[in-house]
């Protein structure tokens, strides 16, 4: 640093003169300067009273500091930065100020907050430059800054701007901080901070986030009070909260009070009822809500309907979903890579995997990208179709696309192997696995586990469990159910018996999976007088048997011709709200079916349908192949047209049940038939009779 021969005095003298001489308020020479002003670089103080001179000229003033604030070896000081936003603030320059905020908070010179709350600054000046802190805070979603400059403000009896208060309540929404947004609200009402509509419906949503929903209510009343009236976002929040509490009416009385109000309703009002119905299976409702939306005007989005189509694949009506796709399309909507991986998972989940190619050419010429999850979901389908060598070439092709196998495609290929009884190549993945720097999880792990017991190597398991164990995964209840399936499944139930114990000892308790497992092992080595045991005792532990577990039991005494009992089962599920499936009335029909009792069996067939259940492709074929056996043939035919004309392929178990009871003479021309009814039209009907 320079020796300067003059003083302070001078210098300020020096400085101010040559600001009214040159006129620096437009000019760009402003930034050649004389040597005088070097000494505001490093003299803080200096700086602070030349700012004070020319404060009623804050253009002037803000270039000067950013000049100086600019130059190497600047010193920095809080009393120099409140000098200039005390100046800008007075002369209404906020974006400036602003600015400054910005240059005080990347300094780190937090202090400059102390200063303001212990009155360097006059009050409304303090209040308005603190305020700004809390803005630019917030925007950077530095919560505990927000809450440090909050609280200082209200102790020194200083009152946030309650746009400001909105934001800081929207970071601890986005940052799950629950208690601490409580806090915040309580604090506003306390020092009289008056909530806006944003704070309202901001606390709603953290109510409704947090299944709250009462709580959110109460908010609702209070707002109403508060005579601060409830907008389109209010009831939207709320219809969401109680639609994910599954307050399904609930949901649609505040679509009515919105009607009633003038209010404006639309795909974020709808969508997530429509959802909430989806998730529930209430796929009907669904439908007849987007159905409504579109009457109240309401567009239905991408999104309702990729709801739509998930809602249907998972009932296995890839047909009916595709409709939907199609419907989407019409209305000039583009379906995104979610809608297209949906759809490829309900062809997948039927065993359709030429129709999942298809898609999968389809998204790419509409010029989407296929995803890990899009290959992953058609692996599956492999996979289950017994085509591991054609899931393994979807991993290669995958990778040459650029997309990396993640946890789950492993996952799924050891699957498929140790299904496939593959158990070397299940390993062989797995290690590959590992080599890719990928971390089994627990569901890599369990799955793994899950295929060696199924090939009866329970030694190798317990292996992998150990091994698992000290990867820090610790047998959890599902790891403890894998072990219960496929030990009882091999025979051994005692010791599948004597590994609840073993749970309950290591502090976790058996569920419905773990009963139903057992159960089921009890009854398919026919023991079922164990197997009621084991459900009395499931029931007195309070454990809620699902559907599986009534469709296990009710398949056993069905399948032994113990219909009293079956149909027992079938009612008590029934009265405890457990609704039957497809599963379970195939099962009846078929026990029904195997002791000749084929108009009890076409009673159940007619409740399914009624009750909107649709038939798949076993329950014809189970009636099918009993027509078959009674020699209806009539009846045969307009069993495999209905299944047909409902979109339900057949399989090669459908074409035996057919096929089973002619002479080989014979079954040629049967298959000429089916083939006209398959692809045959009327103007040919004569024809195929002759060949009949």
């Amino acid at each position: 640093m320079r020796e300067n021969p003059f003083s302070d005095s001078d210098i300020q003298r020096l400085i101010l003169n040559k600001i009214e001489e040159r006129g620096w308020v437009t000019e760009e020479e402003f930034w050649v300067v004389p040597d005088c002003f070097h000494s505001l670089i490093y003299d803080s103080d200096l700086l602070v009273k030349i700012l004070s001179s020319i404060r009623c000229r804050p253009r002037v003033a803000l270039r000067l500091f950013r000049w100086a604030e600019g130059q190497k070896g600047f010193k920095y000081s809080e009393f120099s930065f409140c000098t200039i936003l005390d100046i800008l603030i007075q002369n209404g320059w906020v974006k400036s100020a602003y600015w400054v905020v910005e240059r005080v908070i990347s300094s780190n010179m937090h202090k400059v907050v102390d200063l303001l709350v212990d009155g360097y600054l006059n009050l409304k000046v303090s209040v308005e430059i603190l305020n700004i802190f809390l803005r630019i805070y917030t925007k950077n979603a530095n919560v505990e800054l927000c809450l440090l400059v909050f609280e200082k403000m209200l102790r020194n009896e200083m009152l946030p701007d309650v746009k400001n208060c909105n934001r800081i309540l929207r970071n601890l929404r986005d940052r799950n901080l629950v208690a601490k947004a409580r806090e915040v609200y309580k604090m506003m009402g306390e020092f009289g901070i008056m909530p806006t509509i944003i704070t309202y419906n901001t606390m709603l949503d953290l109510f409704c986030r947090e299944g709250e929903v009462e709580q959110a209510l109460d908010l609702l009343s209070e707002m109403e009070r508060r005579e601060c009236y409830p907008n389109d976002v209010t009831y939207n929040i709320l219809i969401n909260g109680l639609s994910k509490k599954g307050e399904f009416n609930h949901a649609r009385g505040l679509i009515g009070e919105m009607l009633n109000k003038g209010l404006k309703v639309s795909a974020h009002t709808y969508n997530p009822l429509i959802y909430g119905y989806c998730v529930k299976g209430m796929v009907v409702e669904a439908l007849s809500l987007g159905e409504e939306m579109e009457v109240r005007g309401a567009s239905p989005t991408v999104s309702t309907y990729n709801t739509f189509i998930y809602a249907l694949c998972r009932q296995g009506q890839a047909s009916e979903a595709r409709y939907w796709f199609s419907v989407m399309l019409k209305k000039n909507l583009v379906p995104d890579i979610m809608s297209y991986n949906t759809l490829i998972y309900g062809y997948c989940r039927l065993g359709d995997i030429n129709e999942a190619f298809s898609l999968l050419h389809d998204l790419r010429s509409r010029g989407l990208f296929p995803t890990v999850i899009t290959y992953n979901t058609i692996m599956d389908g492999l996979c289950k179709k017994g085509n591991l060598e054609d899931a393994k070439q979807m991993k290669e092709e995958m990778m040459r696309h650029g997309i990396s196998p993640d946890v789950f495609t492993y996952t799924i290929l050891v699957h498929g192997s140790c299904k496939a009884g593959n158990l070397p190549m299940a390993k062989e993945l797995f290690d590959e696995m590992l080599q890719r720097g990928l971390e089994p999880d627990c569901i890599a792990y369990t799955t793994r586990i899950a295929g060696v017991l199924s090939l009866g190597d329970i030694l190798n398991a317990c292996k992998l469990q150990e091994e698992m164990s000290t990867k820090g995964f610790p047998p959890n209840i599902i790891i403890y159910n894998v072990f219960v399936d496929g030990i009882a499944k091999l025979g051994n139930l005692e010791e599948a018996t004597e590994l609840l114990q073993k749970m309950v000892g290591d502090g976790l308790m058996p569920d419905h999976v773990t009963y139903t497992s057992i159960i089921h092992a009890y009854l398919a080595f026919g023991n079922l007088k164990k197997a009621r045991e084991l459900f009395d005792e499931m029931i007195s532990k309070d454990i809620v048997p699902t559907v599986v577990t009534y469709t296990v039991l009710i398949h056993a005494h069905a399948g032994k011709g113990r219909h009293e009992l079956a149909h027992m089962y079938f009612s008590e599920m029934q009265q405890k709200s457990i609704l039957p499936n497809v599963i379970t009335f195939n099962t009846l029909i078929n026990g029904l079916c195997k002791y000749r009792r084929i108009n009890e069996a076409y009673s159940f067939f007619a409740e399914m349908k009624a009750r909107g259940i649709i038939p798949n492709k076993y329950t014809y074929t189970i009636l099918i192949n009993e027509n078959c056996d009674l020699g209806n043939w009539q009846e045969v035919l307009r069993l495999f047209k209905e299944m047909l004309d409902n979109g339900i392929q057949p399989d090669s178990f459908t074409y035996s049940a057919m096929l089973k009871n002619l002479g080989r003479d014979y079954k040629s021309h049967a298959i000429e038939y089916l083939d006209f009814i398959l692809f045959g039209d009327e103007g040919d009907e004569g024809t195929a009779e002759a060949k009949s």
